[in-house]
């Protein structure tokens, strides 16, 4: 009996340490991305002349919002359709390239997290910012698994932390901020409500020089990211926690939404409206 319990013993502890590494694995992987592999080949593309052009990219190389990243490519089409824009829709790394970038007016990360391109394509996206492109980032894609400083300082403004765990989706109301440029606020709601995984960044953008949109009040939520051995994590951004902001970048311009988990977040009008009135801005 001894012999027994001795063995079970042993067994449900060398379960927890499997248990255990698996998770530090994927959490490691979540941070530093998985396997990447940098396309490089040049796509093929003729712009259509008259027509506002939006690269719409939705690689992930770490964690995956696969139900958001489907339902964005749906609502940006549907947007184009409406507007007449001209929607170049991938998730290949080799339209980074500096000719193909500068005839695109706007380039959304939809959910794009991970390492993404690779050290020339990055340079050729921040000289197409800094000359007088246009960057949008679509929740997953303001995590901290991009290790790219340009990217932190001129789209998320901060690094990201965590995202609460023990209520991961908390209904909260959005509030508009009378400072947003005009352009950007066309039909859109003082107001509105929704649930969604709120991400929370260490400092407010607003320190970088960035411009708040939309925000909600940090302290009506739980933001706890604590989970087995990370305690660090029982931290908001307090009551003036940003969901959405923008900023001049050289001659160009930068956006950042927190919303969009999941594909809830395309189901809200004000949403879907906001992302409208960003490129019909530009």
């Amino acid at each position: 009996m001894k012999k027994f319990l001795k063995f079970f013993l042993w067994s449900v502890l060398g379960l927890i340490v499997l248990l255990g590494l698996l998770i530090a694995g994927f959490v490691y992987k979540v941070q530093n991305g998985f396997p990447v592999f940098y396309e490089t080949e040049v796509p093929q593309i003729s712009f259509p002349e008259g027509k506002k052009a939006v690269l719409l990219f939705s690689k992930s190389t770490g964690f995956r919002h696969g139900e958001s990243i489907e339902a964005g490519k749906k609502a940006f089409a549907a947007l184009a359709e409406k507007n007449n824009w001209f929607l170049y829709s991938t998730e290949e790394g080799g339209v980074f390239n500096a000719e193909q970038l500068a005839k695109f007016d706007l380039v959304i990360f939809n959910n794009s997290t991970g390492r993404l391109l690779n050290e020339d394509q990055q340079k050729n996206l921040e000289a197409y910012v800094e000359n007088g492109g246009n960057l949008l980032g679509i929740h997953g894609a303001g995590d901290n698994s991009h290790h790219w400083d340009w990217y932190v300082k001129n789209l998320t403004g901060s690094d990201f932390s965590h995202h609460a765990i023990s209520q991961q989706f908390e209904e909260a109301v959005i509030s508009l901020h009378s400072e947003a440029d005009s352009t950007l606020t066309i039909n859109l709601p003082a107001q509105w409500t929704h649930a969604d995984e709120w991400y929370v960044f260490f400092e407010s953008p607003r320190k970088y020089g960035f411009t708040i949109l939309y925000s909600i009040d940090g302290e009506k939520i739980d933001p706890s990211g604590n989970i087995l051995w990370v305690k660090s994590k029982n931290f908001g951004m307090g009551k003036e926690h940003p969901v959405a902001w923008y900023k001049t970048t050289g001659k160009g311009k930068t956006f950042y939404t927190s919303l969009g988990h999941d594909a809830t977040a395309w189901q809200q009008k004000p949403f879907i409206q906001l992302l409208e009135n960003i490129l019909n801005g530009l």
